[in-house]
């Protein structure tokens, strides 16, 4: 692997950049206190503003070193914020990855998620050199589920009730899925 950080990516609707801690306001206006959008993430609606602007004051930060891999996801049409994408977790020795993503609700179901992952798989694979990717979503979460195949993730099992949901304290199953270097080319050339 030959870390690169988060640079900014584009594609075409959208600007991968690093965080900055003035995001603070038009991200939790946006998605990080609505609890439709965290419903099946590892952390609840924010709930006051302050709290958005510390971890993005720390994202900033984290921003800054070369083996971190997180970005604002930016709207080009307006420069609007509308979520978050992350490959996290990584493991030098492995060249492996976690993909994780959120995404305001008003943009759900335009294809931007998709647009965004593929753009981080591909300088994930292409550019930063990573053997694998992994994700995981709660069985129920069909839209992250359609958005995964989409970008070419293989399932590879359910956890049964491995994860107890933050607001309602109810455990689901998670699906487990990866992508390989080799399935990524698979995938780009069909």
């Amino acid at each position: 692997m030959e870390h690169k950080g988060t640079k900014e990516l584009r594609t075409k609707r959208l600007i991968l950049r690093p965080w900055r801690e003035s995001d603070a306001g038009e991200a939790f206006a946006n998605w990080m206190n609505d609890p439709d959008v965290t419903k099946y993430l590892t952390w609840t609606p924010h709930g006051d503003v302050s709290l958005t602007r510390a971890l993005l004051k720390l994202r900033e930060e984290e921003c800054k070193r070369p083996e971190c891999y997180h970005w604002a996801i930016v709207l080009k049409e307006g420069n609007v914020l509308i979520g978050d994408i992350e490959a996290g977790t990584v493991d030098e020795y492995q060249a492996t990855g976690c993909i994780g993503y959120c995404l305001g609700k008003a943009w759900w179901g335009k294809g931007l998620m998709t647009e965004a992952l593929t753009e981080v798989l591909r300088y994930c694979f292409e550019e930063v050199g990573f053997d694998r990717i992994n994700g995981s979503h709660a069985a129920e979460n069909i839209g992250s589920s359609r958005v995964m195949e989409k970008c070419g993730f293989v399932y590879e099992g359910t956890r049964r009730k491995a994860y107890r949901l933050l607001q309602t304290g109810e455990r689901v199953d998670v699906i487990e899925r990866g992508i390989l270097r080799e399935d990524y080319w698979q995938h780009k050339r069909s």
